[in-house]
């Protein structure tokens, strides 16, 4: 990536099939050019707070919408959340879970925490292509950014 600025999507995936899976849909709907993959939550925090290899990005930018699994290293994406959404120049940025968790307490922790929507995987790699291209399509170009 030549311009850390130009970012308009953060996937934050641990498995890199599933973050290449979501790559693959969002170019196949050239939804976007401009992705960042990173496989933890602590890459995450970096990048949004401009730290470690991440020191040079301007610090005023960020990505249009954050793509945000659950279960991460390092620093869970539950916690990701949680700094965001107690940020007031951060919480803005729409956090989408993209997760494979079901569970109701997932889902009731993460919506409490300010998540702007929670998608649970589709398995079947149609299924997730359609996902991604729905989420790509309300939050990039329907919602209106400020």
């Amino acid at each position: 990536m030549d311009n850390l600025s130009d970012i308009e999507i953060l996937l934050v995936e641990d498995n890199p099939n599933d973050a290449e899976m979501a790559l693959r849909a969002l170019k196949q709907n050239n939804l976007s050019n401009e992705v960042l993959i990173v496989g933890d939550g602590e890459e995450a925090l970096d990048y949004l707070y401009s730290r470690g290899k991440y020191a040079d990005k301007c610090p005023d930018h960020h990505p249009k919408i954050i793509l945000l699994d659950l279960k991460l290293p390092k620093v869970d994406g539950k916690e990701v959340l949680r700094i965001l959404k107690n940020d007031p120049e951060k919480k803005i940025i729409p956090v989408i879970v993209l997760t494979s968790s079901q569970e109701e307490s997932d889902i009731l922790e993460t919506y409490t925490l300010g998540v702007n929507s929670y998608i649970v995987k589709p398995v079947d790699f149609d299924n997730f292509v359609d996902a991604v291209r729905e989420i790509g399509l309300y939050w990039l170009l329907l919602n209106q950014q400020f």
